[in-house]
């Protein structure tokens, strides 16, 4: 597919992976799997959005049962949930896609009376996030024991094991977003006094031996890892993002995973900051090029700003989330450099099975 002067179009080798380009279908949470349960419609939706050579990274999956933030968000764990995947899995490699499954436990960042049994969220800290987030109340967490850890780490390996037994090239582990593993990287979350709180490596510590027991799990080439170290969602902040994103970056090399997927800075919650200077922030050319496997950049990008991204060695791979999601054939209409259809808010996360999620139209059809 290799397009002259768009650099977006170029290929790519992504580790053992031939990407025929650059763009990306960044993992978005989505609540359309009915009972943890991935549904027929996820097939039709991410092969929709499926081109050869292209990569697509699934959306948030939880790794245990009080990992499920949200209702109605997939899980790995169960036989019933491994099963409903791989149909899913085999309508994008029909088309003939590299497919990850992101990994992602909650921690803290679930809702009050959500979890089953009653029972409470884990996290770096006892310390809750605060009432009225997000329009929220949020669950008081517990701190997880040091001994408890380990069946924490555990689960991730379980879970990536699953993933490819259910068809999956590979997993992202979900490091971003005020999540459970950003519950431990981050020093205004973590306020333990163990060998997993205090320095910045303590702080790592947690998320780099995940990534170590999924890597020996599956195989180094089939992980990636997504970190958003300057984001601020559910009160996940760091005072020092720049030092936190760089040790991660460099900490990452021993374990030689496929890629490292970072949001740019100017993501701010839900909110995309735009400005005069805001051609390409180079904000993340640290981690960028301190990493030595593929890495992805995310957050606010077009197609001219991931061209500048890609022909600037900024980014080896752009991940496209709302734009991507409101056009199937995004690849497409950034080759003809065709309009894009707009997309919704209001439809992301409601339970529909079509609306807002397999009915956004192709090219054709909106002329």
């Amino acid at each position: 597919m290799e397009v002259q002067n768009i650099p977006l179009l170029t290929q790519y080798k992504m580790g053992e992976f031939d990407l025929s380009h650059r763009i990306v279908l960044a993992p978005l949470t989505r609540f359309r799997s009915f009972n943890n349960v991935a549904q027929p419609h996820a097939a039709v939706h991410y092969s929709q959005r499926a081109t050869k050579g292209g990569l697509l990274i699934a959306e948030a999956t939880g790794v245990s049962d009080i990992a499920q933030g949200y209702r109605d968000t997939p899980g790995i764990r169960t036989r019933e949930q491994v099963e409903a995947w791989k149909p899913i899995v085999d309508a994008v490699h029909e088309k003939g896609s590299i497919f990850f499954l992101q990994l992602w436990h909650a921690g803290r960042a679930i809702t009050n009376g959500f979890l089953p049994n009653g029972q409470t969220p884990v996290s770096s800290t006892a310390r809750g996030i605060s009432s009225g987030v997000d329009g929220q109340e949020w669950a008081p967490p517990r701190r997880l024991r040091k001994d408890e850890i380990p069946g924490v780490v555990n689960d991730f390996r379980i879970a990536a094991r699953n993933a490819i037994e259910a068809g999956f090239d590979g997993v992202e582990l979900h490091g971003a977003n005020g999540y459970l593993i950003e519950q431990f990287l981050k020093d205004q979350v973590n306020n333990r006094t163990d060998e997993y709180g205090g320095s910045l490596e303590n702080r790592c510590r947690f998320a780099l031996e995940i990534v170590e027991a999924v890597a020996n799990e599956i195989g180094s080439n089939r992980v990636g890892i997504r970190l958003s170290p300057y984001a601020n969602l559910s009160e996940s902040i760091d005072s020092d993002p720049d030092a936190l994103g760089l040790y991660m970056a460099n900490a990452l090399n021993k374990f030689d995973i496929c890629y490292l997927h970072v949001i740019e800075p100017r993501v701010y919650g839900t909110v995309v900051l735009q400005g005069p200077e805001d051609e390409v922030p180079h904000k993340l050319l640290p981690m960028r090029k301190a990493f030595k496997n593929t890495f992805i950049a995310a957050g606010g990008y077009d197609r001219r700003k991931g061209n500048l991204a890609i022909s600037e060695n900024y980014a080896d791979l752009i991940a496209y989330g709302r734009s991507f999601l409101a056009n199937p054939d995004l690849v497409r209409r950034f080759e003809v450099d065709a309009p894009l259809n707009k997309y919704n808010r209001s439809t992301f996360y409601i339970p529909d099975p079509v609306v807002g999620y397999t009915d956004y139209p192709f090219l054709e059809e909106a002329n």
